[in-house]
């Protein structure tokens, strides 16, 4: 602190003789931590820099107390208020000063300082942010909490959930097996823990009726998630020993190497249902095609909206949008799963009135509303 106090007077002292030859700027200097940033930056705001002195050339010098050396950071011109300078340390006390410069004048403003720079763990002008989560939270927990008591909820029916039995009893009783595919997608994306969701239930089925369940992979990762998946459905039925390892395997990750080696075991095998549950590019039309052509009732769903229409017109069912990440708890009745769906679905619908709420006060003016939705 001594030191501190020291340098200061030393620069105002300095400042005080450098008057012989040079004037005082008559500006007010403010060096204050920049809010609601990670750190490393401090503002400047400075008021008082005469309008008619466009030929000055202004300059934003800085210094750590510590080094008593002030270094040029930055320029400014007389209309400018503010000044954010980004090449700060963290926890280093800084002073500022700012120095004009004309036809070989120099002047100088007082020092500022010291002021240190720091990072902010909240956003203060993000608070409707968090407003926003919490009641999010509090929706879908709350129905999650509601469907853990035992209360039912009603989901629409959805065509290609429902013809799943009907897929899986058409492959049992014409002897022949269920093709599955989850497509390109690794095991971070949310189509593909969706997939293996539904796979799941599949597992069961099949096992239950003593079906083929075949299964090529494109990814390593996703086939050994697939086989413990398979095999505790067949453990949870009471037939682990129907369960084969060997129908599911890695092929390649190739995309059209992929998609070649899929076909061909549709026109060898040629199953009676194929499963298309995942993400899927190029070669969803491809495998589509193939699987239509040799007679197979095909279900699909995917993330990827190209690839959707595609579906839709080479597939006899097709879950379109969010109806594949709701399968595993509309296939399962899983209540709680069923819950959080629930509170998505109110959560929508006060998007959506908000929305229209939004709209209506932007027409009429009412721009107090609108803020309470921007993001600062």
């Amino acid at each position: 602190m001594l030191k501190s106090k020291f340098t200061i007077f030393w620069l105002a002292f300095l400042l005080l003789t450098s008057t012989i030859y040079a004037a005082r700027l008559p500006v007010k200097l403010k060096a204050v931590d920049t809010p609601n940033d990670k750190g490393r930056s401090i503002t400047l705001t400075f008021e008082g820099l005469p309008q008619d002195s466009a030929e000055v050339e202004y300059e934003i010098l800085r210094s750590a107390v510590e080094d008593n050396s002030f270094q040029l950071v930055g320029k400014v011109s007389a209309k400018d208020t503010k000044f954010i300078d980004n090449s700060v340390k963290d926890g280093v006390e800084y002073l500022y000063l700012l120095k004009g410069t004309k036809e070989g004048d120099v002047s100088f403003s007082a020092v500022f300082g010291p002021v240190v720079s720091r990072g902010q763990w909240f956003h203060t002008q993000r608070i409707n942010v968090l407003l926003g989560v919490v009641i999010c939270l509090l929706f879908i927990l709350g129905f999650i909490l509601y469907g853990k008591r035992g209360k039912k909820f009603y989901i629409r029916p959805i065509a290609g959930l429902q013809a799943m039995d009907n897929a899986i009893g058409r492959a049992t009783e014409m002897g022949k097996p269920i093709l599955y595919s989850s497509g390109l997608g690794k095991m971070d994306r949310v189509a593909t823990m969706a997939s293996m969701n539904i796979l799941a239930s599949v597992a069961e089925k099949t096992a239950e009726y003593n079906t083929p369940l075949i299964f090529p992979n494109y990814d390593p990762v996703v086939m050994t998630t697939a086989q413990e998946v398979v095999f505790e459905a067949y453990s949870k039925t009471g037939h682990p020993e129907a369960y084969n390892p060997d129908n599911i395997y890695f092929v390649t990750q190739s995309q059209f190497g992929y998609a070649a080696a899929v076909d061909g075991i549709m026109t060898r095998q040629l199953p009676a249902t194929n499963l298309f549950f995942g993400t899927f590019e190029a070669e969803a039309l491809l495998l589509a095609e193939t699987g239509n052509s040799i007679g197979a009732l095909q279900i699909a769903g995917t993330d990827s909206t190209i690839q959707l229409s595609f579906f839709i017109v080479a597939c006899d069912y097709t879950l379109i949008g969010e109806e594949l990440f709701v399968a595993s708890g509309y296939l399962t009745k899983d209540q709680q799963i069923l819950g959080s769906i629930k509170g998505q679905d109110w959560l929508k619908a006060i998007i959506v009135f908000l929305i229209l709420i939004g709209g209506i006060a932007g027409v009429l003016g009412f721009k107090q509303f609108i803020k309470l939705f921007n993001i600062g």
